[in-house]
This record gives structure tokens, C-alpha cells and sequence, in this order.
């Protein structure tokens, strides 16, 4: 039973509800015909449920009413006032038998988890009928004794790289270790099973992009990268009428671990945009898509006799290292997978566990059919050694062989997030750092009155993302384009001494026609410098885009170049945030921004669709997030329990 309506439904599914009257028709979802849930409104005046529409916009592009044209983008949050009138609705306790009790709808989950004697005996009931996972299905192991695999034990066969899974995948983002630890899952105080508490869902899926001119934009933007906190690759956006948008199976959120057979899940920014850029008429992707929270229980044990037992120990120099490790259960498989390994982390610098390792036990508890959540927590309450026993399929091989730890940067301890790729990354020199990373230039030109500066330029604060005034093309025409120094890319500061900054685009456009009447010009204009080498194949392929500036390019502005925003965000007591972080403070990096990483499918996060991937996070609740750890940021997050305010800075991510 759901523990917020008390009532059996599908997990992705609207909650369902006894309304004690009969519900006005203008309340009522004309999709679902169920009083409304999280209502949303359409530009040509209809409202739905926010799951009953975004069902619906999956498989049609036009209004359910009046079928006039209709993307879910257009769609926004119905007014406070309509909100409010919904969730006072009046409505009966499932658990009539036990209850009796009417409330308002918006009270139900409360009376349910705190009140309700019926739902109290339910779970009851229910903690009675199921098993821990540690123990079997009869009695339990006496003291000292544990339930280890029944598979043979076969020594150690080395550390085989094993491909992942493409099947559906569980993705954990319930680990509690710092560094894993993600707001997007939260624990709650009542007991619920580990079994019943959900894990994300996601599936491997590659994808065929058919292009009519080889040359077309694919018309989606991407952030990450391995020189970024990210590590991978990323969808931030998906353009309207573009090639993508027309295809309709990417997302904003997903992860592109191939393009055209090529492995880019552990390459930098600028390659991955190579990559996406290059032209034919045909593209394969292989992309990660999460899918939201799913209780689907684990299914039937199957051990194929191919595999070999694999036992590794990792020592913890104290009980709140992270081990690095990110867990999976799969939809067809039962038990937990091994996804990512972090970069720079115990478990990689081991270098005995490898990628689709099935874990069996760890430290002598059975894990057979068991969860994510519930390897976490062994992992986290052992003070030192952890023990896995792992299942391997033998022979198969990606990449190139791991490198031992003790060659590798053995100080490093990364907590930037996992990356579901397909070999081990060797440490890299090349992360990303938050450092000064441009050069300011006054440029000062005699020229004729008439003579134009011959700039094209782009930005300005009225911009989505309120970036600053840049140039984005320096023609053969103007002075600037025979005195050499400002360049495409350079960020324009001010003109004659007015400050561009913090104009929009027009107003910039005009107070650089004007000044460019005079007889002379000084501007000021800031360089980014790349941090990594330029990638030759980026400028040629350009020609064909509108251009605009990276997203990696952004990451090197000073601060008062930034445009910080509040996101506030509000959820029940049960839910999540639904979004990863990865970055912060770590001693061997020093300083980086946090970022967002992930945003889950059916959460607050998602709802309330100002956060997109790759967004930085400045603040939280006006507390500064500069110097702070991952493991200090994001019990922060946790404490918060029904609204939070997110100080964020956000970047285009660059086009493809």
C-alpha cells in the first residue's frame, strides 16, 4: 500500500483518494477523471494532473481538450489558490474497518503515518510477515553464525573488467556513504522495509538518430565531462522542433555513454562534443535514462555456472570512508551489481572489484536478494574491514587493464559521483579546478567616425540563462577585425567606460552602436583560457552552428560575472529531493563547486523543473556552499525537511 493515500497503485501512478462529497467538474483531470493532483495548466486554458499530462505528452504533442499543439515545457504549475482548493477537498480513511476519520486531502498522509490505528496494524503486519535480509527463511543463525553463498568458492581469477548490463538497471542513489550519499533518496524514521523503500530505475538504451542532411545540428545541449565534477556526459536540454526533439526518446537527465560504438563516458567535454558534432546521416546512441523510483521486489535467484566466487576485502582507515562504490539491482536479475567505481576511490585503487561484479555477501551476511539501501548500511556501520564475496563472469574484458592503486594517485579519495561507464578510468591529472581562469584586456583603437566595430555579439541578462555580453563573431568589415585583440568568445565588460555587464541584449547592442560613432574606442573584454588543449576538429565543425561558448567555458568566469538565482523546493515528509550532487571540497583537489547531477523522474526537483542538470549550487538557504565537503553538504540537505532554497548559477550546456 502507497503510505501516502494508503491505497494500492502503481508506484508512478497518482495517488488514490475516497472523496467523502461529490467533487465540483472543475476540479476534476479530464484525463484521469479524478479530482486534480499537483495540477498543471496548458497555454490554451485546461488543467491536468502533472502525471496524467506528462503521460499523456509522451505519446502526443497536442492539448487532450481541443488537440491544439502542445509541448509539456509550455505547461506551468495551476495558482496557489487552485492548489489550495484541491487539497482541502474533504476525504475518508482507507482503513474504514479501523478509522472512521474524514480530513483534508492534504492531511491524509500525516493522519496515516502518525494517527490512523488501521494503517499502524498494517504495517505491523506486514514487519511480522517479512524476513530481515540477513537472515534465512527459517530460524535465525545462532550467534557468530552467518549465512554464507551456497556457490563454491573458487579462487580469485584476477580483476577482469566485465561489461555492463544494457538490460534495464536499478540505479541506487540510497547509499548513505559520503560521496554516494544523494539528496535524491532520503530515509524516513517510520521502519519501512529496505525491500519497500525504492530505488531509481534506469535502463540502457541505445537509440538511432536519422538525419535527412548529415550536416543538421542534433539540437540538444550536454554538460560533464571527465575534466568536470560531472564525470560523464549529460543531456541538460533538449531543443524544440530539433532532430532530437522530433525523435522523442532523450531526455534532459540522461547520460550518453556512446556515440557511434565510441565509448565516451571517460572523455573530456570538448571530445564528447566532437564526437556529438561529427556528421552523417545516421547516429547510434547508447544513453542511461533514469526512469524514477520503483518497489519492484528482487526476483528469483538464478546463478549461472559460468561464474566464479570472487572474495575481496577493503580496509576503511575509519568508519566514514566511502569505499566508492555505486550498487545497482537489475529488473531481470535478482540481487546487486556493481555500476561505477569511483575515480581515486578505496574500492578503484583496490583494484579487485570490478564493474558488473554481482555482490553475494558482505561481511558474512547474505545478499542474494537483497538491496542497495541494505549493502550501505553493512558497509557503513563496519568500523574497518568489509568483506565481499562477488560473483564474476569470467573472460570478458573492456579497455585497457587497471592499474594498481599504489602506482596511482593514492591521496585522491574522489566523492565526484558515479559514472555508469564500461572500463575503469585511470586517474587524471586533468580535473576540473575553480580557478582564475582568464585574462582581462583593454583594447584601445583610433577609427574613423563611421567605421563600424564589425562584432556580432550574444548574451545579455534578459537571456534564459543570463550570461554576459560575449562575442560571437568578429567580421572582416570593422576596426576590430584589423586591430586583432578582441577575438570570438571574449566577454565584453564595458565600452568607453559604461559598464555592459548588467544589460540585456538590446540595451548592449545599443550602447556599443553608439559609441562606435566616436573617434575612438576602449574596450574592456575578459579572455577565457582554455584549460585544456584546443580541439582542432571543434572550430572547423562550428562553422555549421550558430556559436556560442562551451559549457566548460562558463565554469571559468569570476564570480560577479555570475548570475545567481533561488530555487525554492517543497516536499511531504516522505519524500525526496530527487536530485545527486557531486564536487566539494576535497584535499587533494582542493575547492570545487558543487553541481547537480542528477534529477529523478517524479520528484519535487522534477516538478518544479527550474533546476537542470550541470546547475551549480552556490548556497543553501543563504549558508554558502564554498570550502564545504560532499559528506558536510549533503546531510545539510537531509535536515531539511519540507522546503529548501537552492542558490544556484546556471550555464547553457553546449550545443550539439
Amino acid at each position: 500500500l502507497c503510505c501516502e493515500c494508503g491505497q494500492a497503485h502503481p508506484l508512478l501512478d497518482n495517488h488514490l483518494y475516497n472523496f467523502q462529497d461529490e467533487v465540483d467538474d472543475e476540479l476534476i483531470c479530464h484525463i484521469c477523471l479524478q479530482p486534480l493532483l499537483q495540477p498543471m495548466d496548458t497555454p490554451c486554458g485546461h488543467t491536468y494532473c502533472f502525471k496524467c499530462l506528462e503521460n499523456f505528452m509522451q505519446e502526443y504533442s497536442f492539448c487532450p481538450m481541443d488537440r491544439k499543439k502542445l509541448s509539456f515545457q509550455q505547461c506551468h504549475k495551476s495558482s496557489l489558490l487552485v492548489r489550495n482548493l484541491l487539497d482541502k477537498l474533504l476525504v475518508l480513511c482507507p482503513f474504514k474497518a479501523e478509522c472512521q476519520q474524514s480530513m483534508q486531502r492534504c492531511e491524509l498522509e500525516a493522519h496515516l503515518q502518525n494517527r490512523c490505528p488501521g494503517f499502524k496494524k498494517y504495517k505491523s503486519e506486514l514487519q511480522r510477515k517479512k524476513n530481515p535480509i540477513s537472515r534465512g527463511k527459517e530460524d535465525p543463525p545462532a550467534r557468530g553464525e552467518t549465512n554464507m553463498p551456497k556457490d563454491p568458492e573458487v579462487p580469485s581469477g584476477g580483476s577482469s573488467l566485465v561489461a555492463e548490463s544494457s538490460g534495464a538497471a536499478v540505479v541506487s542513489l540510497g547509499t548513505a556513504e559520503p560521496g554516494l550519499v544523494n539528496p535524491a533518496f532520503e530515509e524516513t524514521e517510520e521502519g519501512e522495509s529496505l525491500v519497500q523503500k525504492t530505488s531509481l530505475v534506469a535502463e540502457t538504451t541505445t537509440i538511432e538518430i536519422q538525419r535527412e542532411d548529415p550536416e543538421e545540428e542534433l539540437g540538444m545541449r550536454i554538460v560533464g565531462g571527465k575534466d568536470t565534477p560531472l564525470g560523464n556526459i549529460v543531456v541538460q536540454e533538449v531543443l524544440q522542433d530539433s532532430v532530437i526533439a522530433a525523435d522523442g526518446r532523450i531526455a534532459p537527465g540522461d547520460h550518453i555513454l556512446e556515440v557511434n560504438g565510441v565509448n565516451i563516458s571517460s572523455v573530456t567535454h570538448c571530445q564528447a562534443v566532437s564526437f556529438l558534432r561529427h556528421p552523417g546521416p545516421v547516429l547510434h546512441l547508447m544513453v542511461l535514462q533514469e526512469k524514477g523510483f520503483s518497489n519492484k521486489t528482487a526476483q528469483q535467484d538464478s546463478t549461472p555456472a559460468n561464474r566464479e566466487v570472487i572474495h575481496v576485502t577493503l580496509v576503511k582507515r575509519d568508519r566514514s570512508e566511502p569505499l566508492g562504490i555505486k550498487l545497482i539491482r537489475k529488473t531481470d536479475e535478482a540481487g546487486i551489481f556493481i555500476l561505477d567505481l569511483l575515480e581515486g576511490g578505496l574500492a578503484a585503487k583496490n583494484g579487485k572489484l570490478s564493474r558488473n561484479d554481482r555482490v553475494l555477501s558482505i561481511n558474512g551476511q547474505d545478499l542474494r536478494q537483497g538491496t542497495p539501501e541494505a549493502a550501505a548500511q553493512i558497509i557503513q556501520t563496519t568500523e574497518s574491514r568489509v568483506n565481499f564475496v562477488i560473483l564474476r563472469q569470467p573472460g570478458v574484458q573492456l579497455g585497457e587493464p587497471v592499474e594498481d592503486g599504489s602506482t596511482s594517485n593514492s591521496s585522491s579519495n574522489s566523492s565526484n559521483g558515479g559514472s555508469p561507464v564500461h572500463h575503469r578510468r585511470r586517474p587524471d591529472q586533468n580535473h576540473y579546478r575553480r580557478k582564475s581562469n582568464y585574462q582581462k584586456k583593454t583594447v584601445a583603437i583610433k577609427k574613423e567616425p563611421k567605421e563600424s566595430l564589425g562584432i556580432t555579439i550574444g548574451g545579455g541578462r534578459d537571456n534564459k540563462n543570463k550570461l554576459p555580453i560575449y562575442v560571437t563573431s568578429v567580421q572582416p568589415i570593422g576596426c576590430l577585425f584589423r586591430d586583432g585583440r578582441i577575438k570570438r568568445g571574449d566577454v565584453l565588460l564595458s565600452i568607453n567606460g559604461i559598464d555592459l555587464t548588467h544589460l540585456n541584449y538590446y540595451e548592449a547592442v545599443s550602447a556599443l552602436k553608439s559609441n562606435a560613432a566616436s573617434h575612438s574606442v576602449t574596450l574592456k573584454a575578459l579572455e577565457i583560457l582554455s584549460l585544456n588543449s584546443p580541439e582542432p576538429s571543434l572550430d572547423i565543425r562550428e562553422q555549421g552552428f550558430s556559436w556560442s561558448p562551451l559549457w566548460i567555458t562558463w565554469l571559468g568566469l569570476p564570480s560577479y560575472l555570475h548570475f545567481c538565482q533561488d530555487v525554492v523546493l517543497s516536499k511531504g515528509n516522505l519524500e525526496s529531493w530527487g536530485f545527486s550532487i557531486v564536487g566539494g571540497f576535497e584535499e587533494s583537489k582542493g575547492n570545487q563547486p558543487f553541481f547537480i547531477k542528477t534529477i529523478v523522474p517524479g520528484t519535487p526537483a522534477f516538478r518544479d523543473r527550474k533546476l537542470k542538470c550541470g546547475d551549480e549550487i552556490v548556497a543553501v538557504n543563504g549558508v554558502p556552499a564554498i570550502g564545504m565537503s560532499n559528506s558536510e553538504l549533503i546531510p545539510m540537505l537531509k535536515e531539511q525537511r519540507n522546503r529548501v532554497t537552492l542558490t544556484v548559477v546556471s550555464w547553457p550546456g553546449s550545443l550539439v
